[in-house]
């Protein structure tokens, strides 16, 4: 449900904002699911005078406009509206506006070669309405300059959710209730007005279905005059996402939104005879408001008359007897209909209405007559005419439920301590009358209290949901505690990250063909099976990279131009003693296009070692791992390409993954081609996490000074690698250097031969005071010492 700012405060006094507001709405369990300033979408324009209007030199259906912003000299705007003329005032847009129907963003241009300076705008461009013949055109005492958005009078529009226990909260007087109650202003009096009677209603109106229908009020109103209805109404109506159709329509559809109190207007003219809320004949039609036609049946009440049904009562009005620009006698309908007859039509018919939601929800049973003054009102004050004497057949329910309460229930149910003459006076502003032995007598409209439990919603509510503390349930005996292993939590974290990453996660059989796994075996002894599924799955896999493998040639076989796996499992080793031992790991296998070819380059990028080095490092970090502490070392294994793969280590000898382009060899064996490249990562290798944090990251805080970066090109040995060199550079002064990359590398003309220029980028960071000259000379010498330590030299 939808409604501006500007209507709430009709009805509540309040000098609340709209954050304030949208805080107080989902306190009390209203809940805000959105805010919308049109006021955004205005910005840029403004009231604008036209100053002169002369035919374009090049173009028969355009002008020139000299236009007056208020400021500054005019300015010039081409513009094709036919209703364009000197002297009027309208609206402007200004050259980097966005225009709100169609998102283009105003800018100074040549049309047929004359500058246009903005745009005047039409009722459609800037979604105030349908019309899109001419520009606005405002009236004379229009302030030239004023933003439109002020002069508008736009106001936010929140879009809120109301439970369906809360047919009450169906309008904007409702929730404007509620606020008053939980302290945020001062509901506003609504007072109908007192409606002489002119004549005797002509129309017999009666119901003759009282279960249906149990009341039907109704009065003629002659002499109208059906025009447009005022700026104001449309404003809320358009708000509140109606389209405002004439001035009959829409006091009715403001009636219902405001006050939850669907109603409907008959053009008095098609009618003949009684008007009669009765059961549909089988197999009776009606066309309705929607212009298609229903097929009726006797379970569903309608509103008929001599010549047939005019109306699905409470859910939609009927075509024939709807009102017409010319309409000048009308008949008012307000009455109450069954809740869950009305549900049942509509499920039937398959019609879903903004009148079927209320009354199907329960509308307020004591609001008929005042509905009835205010529809009234509103249209002899809009469209004139003169009020018969109303008729009233048929009686609501009028029986109030009385529900003994205990105030001490607030605190032993909701879980808060509130005083008893706060709780009821909570009571008392949501229109409950409590007798002094708390006998509590709920208002009509409130279909949703059936007991004492529902009274302490409404208190609790109200004194603010977000004040009821949260208390964790306590364990009893028997309920199961979290029993995920270290291990366990360690493959949930690892596998969210290589979804994230984009990895599309595979489960591959733990079977492989003996000759699949002796290739992955690095001559360890297989792990065979004596009961196989069958005899080409019979032994397990001591590397979950060849069953991705295996789903990659069948995706690639079938056109995917590249592909992104991973799979968490098990790997199924056999020592030298003939132990089986199962090994936690993650494999990650990059084959085929990175990026598709673009206009760039016009080639595909395929995937590299580089990349899989990437994969490795990203979820080793996810896992603990001290990534900048790490090796970068060979021997990945015959699998891999030996001078496009390599292994991580945590010291020499502990290795905790591998990756790389895999051997022509092996993708021979798999019959796979095109370059592959793997990881595979160890997840049982990867060390404990010490004490609580291990190696979680500390609670960040932003450093108060700058970053300092310095860069340094050395002179390396054409073997080195550029891991070693940085790692020595990181460890030249922990203190001060807190990154080092490599951005450039080198070799040739002016590199001695068997060197290369390694460019590196380090990042200082100071602590609580800047780097004196002196201390940046000291780190700078720390630098190039640890470099010297690999062999490297200062480029001179």
């Amino acid at each position: 449900m939808k409604f501006s700012l500007e209507w709430l405060k009709y009805f509540l006094e309040t000098d609340a904002g709209t954050a304030e507001i949208a805080a107080k709405l989902n306190a009390i369990g209203i809940e805000v699911e959105d805010i919308e300033d049109p006021a955004q979408k205005l910005a840029g324009f403004c009231v604008a005078e036209v100053l002169t209007a002369e035919k374009h030199p090049d173009a028969d259906k355009l002008q020139v406009l000299s236009v007056s912003t208020g400021e500054g000299a005019p300015l010039q705007v081409v513009c094709g509206a036919p209703n364009a003329r000197a002297g009027m005032k309208g609206v402007l847009g200004l050259p980097g506006a966005q225009v709100p129907a169609n998102g283009m963003k105003l800018k100074k241009s040549a049309i047929r070669g004359v500058e246009s300076n903005g745009m005047m705008c039409s009722v459609r461009e800037l979604e105030l309405g349908e019309e899109h013949d001419g520009i606005i055109e405002l009236p004379a005492d229009a302030p030239v300059g004023q933003s439109f958005a002020d002069y508008h009078a736009t106001s936010p529009v929140f879009d809120v959710a109301i439970t369906p226990n809360r047919p009450d909260c169906m309008g904007v007087h409702g929730i404007a209730r509620d606020l008053a109650a939980a302290g945020l202003g001062t509901l506003k009096a609504v007072e109908p007005s007192q409606i002489a009677a002119s004549f005797p209603c002509p129309v017999e109106i009666r119901t003759d279905d009282p279960q249906g229908c149990p009341a039907f009020y109704g009065r003629v109103i002659r002499g109208v005059t059906n025009c447009a209805s005022p700026d104001w109404m449309q404003r809320r109506l358009k708000a509140a996402g109606q389209r405002p159709i004439s001035a009959l329509v829409d006091i009715t559809n403001y009636l219902m939104l405001a006050f939850g109190r669907p109603a409907h207007v008959y053009d008095l003219a098609k009618l003949s005879g009684p008007v009669v809320a009765r059961r549909a004949t089988d197999g009776e039609t009606v066309e309705a408001l929607n212009e298609k036609t229903y097929t009726l049946d006797p379970s569903m009440t309608v509103i008929a008359d001599d010549n047939g049904v005019h109306d699905i009562a409470g859910i939609m009005g009927g075509e024939h007897s709807s009102v017409q620009p010319a309409t000048t006698d009308v008949l008012l309908e307000v009455a109450y209909f069954d809740p869950e007859a009305i549900g049942v039509t509509g499920r039937k018919l398959g019609l879903a209405t903004d009148a079927r939601t209320r009354f199907e929800r329960g509308v307020d049973p004591a609001f008929l007559d005042d509905g009835l003054a205010i529809l009234t009102s509103l249209i002899q004050r809009i469209c004139g005419g003169e009020a018969s004497e109303v008729v009233r057949a048929g009686s609501p329910p009028a029986d109030p439920k009385v529900v003994a309460f205990d105030p001490a229930l607030t605190a032993k149910l909701g879980g808060v301590n509130i005083a008893d003459p706060e709780q009821k006076r909570i009571l008392e502003a949501l229109d409950f009358v409590v007798a002094d032995d708390w006998k509590v007598t709920c208002p009509l409209r409130r279909h949703d209290i059936e007991g004492p439990a529902d009274l302490v919603e409404e208190v609790v509510r109200i004194h603010g949901l977000d004040a009821v503390e949260s208390i964790a349930l306590p364990r009893m005996d028997g309920v199961a505690r979290p029993t995920a292993t270290p291990e366990q939590k360690l493959e949930r974290r690892v596998r969210r990250a290589a979804a994230a990453r984009g990895l599309n996660e595979a489960i591959t059989w733990s079977f492989l063909p003996t000759d699949q796994a002796a290739h992955f075996s690095d001559g360890q002894p297989l792990w065979v099976l004596d009961n196989p599924i069958s005899e080409d799955m019979k032994t397990m896999r001591p590397s979950l990279v060849p069953g991705l493998l295996s789903a990659a040639k069948r995706n690639m076989d079938r056109g995917a131009d590249g592909l992104r796996l991973f799979e968490v499992g098990r790997r199924y080793l056999r020592s030298a003693d003939g132990s089986s031992d199962e090994h936690p790991t993650i494999a990650v296998l990059l084959a085929g296009e990175k990026t598709a070819r673009g206009w760039a380059d016009g080639k595909a990028r395929m995937f590299d070692a580089y990349d899989a080095k990437g994969e490795a490092e990203a979820l080793l970090a996810e896992a603990g791992a001290p990534v900048d502490k790490l090796m970068v070392m060979g021997e990945a294994g015959g699998q891999f390409h030996p001078g496009q793969s390599g292994t991580l280590r945590l010291g020499p000898k502990k290795v905790l993954a591998r990756f790389g382009a895999l051997h022509p060899a092996t993708l021979a064996a798999f019959d796979v081609d095109g370059a592959v490249m793997a990881v595979e990562i160890y997840l049982d290798a990867i060390p404990p996490k010490k004490g609580k944090g291990g190696f979680a990251k500390p609670d960040y805080a932003p450093p108060a000074l700058q970053a300092v970066k310095r860069d340094f090109a050395f002179l390396v040995p054409a073997d080195l690698a550029a891991g070693e060199l940085l790692r020595s550079v990181k460890g030249a002064d922990k203190n001060n250097i807190v990154d080092a990359r490599v951005f450039d590398v080198f070799a040739g003309q002016g590199v001695p031969e068997g060197k290369k220029s390694v460019a590196i980028e380090v990042t200082l960071q100071p602590g609580e005071k800047s780097y004196k000259d002196d201390e940046l000379k000291a780190i700078t010498a720390a630098v190039v010492a640890a470099a010297a330590k690999q062999g490297a030299e200062l480029r001179g």
